[in-house]
Parts: structure tokens; C-alpha cells; sequence
């Protein structure tokens, strides 16, 4: 379909299928993760920003792997947070997970979220070449 691979699942809210996809991968290597909410059958998946930081971040590396790739392959993120007050929480978690000098490129803005969260993740990935 015009070198458009789409991963994942459909996505299902409140029982209906949305119109997005998890991950989309164009001819070529690069693999864009939708905005991803810490949502667990319909309620958040934690109650802090650590925790909610951790369980988006789990969800991207899943999808990553569907489509090869790992965190580690991650070259920028886009993050939306509720509260700027939850910053340093939020930065201390995600820095668990993508270390300093190999971190990915990231903006951080601060919006409201359609979810019931304090934090939404997207991600875009080089995926490694196969072979």
C-alpha cells in the first residue's frame, strides 16, 4: 500500500476502533510512534508522572518492537505534559530510561490531554537495517 506499513493493532477507546494507527513506517527506515497515553483498561496506569512516564514509555517500546526496533533506536520524542509542576519528576523518569549522551532529540510542551493523564509520548525510530 504505497510503501506504508502500518503496526500494531487497531487502537479501541470506549469500545470503538479509532483512526489511528500505533506506528506507521513509510518506505524507508523510519518508524513514527503515535502519541502514547498511560491508559490501562480505561483508567490511568499509574497515579504519579513517574509512573504514568514509565507506562508510555512501555507501550512505545513495544510497538517499537513490532516494527525491530528498540528504545535505543528512538531519535526524537515529542512529550505533552498536563502540569509544568511535574517536570523534574517526569524528566528524572524518563531519563531511566533514555540515558544522558544517548538520549533521543525531544520537545516537551505543556497542554491539556483528551485522557484522563498527566503525560502523552510520541516517538520516531531509525529502524536498524535488516541483514
Amino acid at each position: 500500500m504505497n510503501g506504508i506499513t502500518r503496526i500494531g493493532p487497531p487502537v479501541v477507546r470506549g469500545g470503538q476502533v479509532q483512526p489511528i494507527s500505533p506506528a506507521v513506517q513509510a518506505d524507508g527506515p523510519l518508524v513514527f510512534v503515535s502519541g502514547q497515553v498511560p491508559m490501562r483498561e480505561g483508567r490511568p496506569a499509574a497515579p504519579d508522572i513517574a509512573g504514568q512516564t514509565h507506562a508510555a514509555i512501555d507501550q512505545i517500546e513495544a510497538i517499537l518492537a513490532r516494527a525491530g526496533c528498540r528504545l535505543s533506536d528512538v531519535v526524537k520524542t515529542t512529550v505533552w505534559l498536563v502540569d509544568a509542576a511535574d517536570y523534574p519528576a517526569f524528566n528524572a523518569a524518563y531519563g531511566e530510561r533514555f540515558a544522558p549522551g544517548a538520549a533521543p532529540a525531544r520537545s516537551t510542551v505543556v497542554a491539556g490531554l483528551i485522557a484522563p493523564v498527566r503525560v502523552e509520548i510520541e516517538a520516531v525510530a531509525l529502524r536498524p537495517p535488516r541483514g
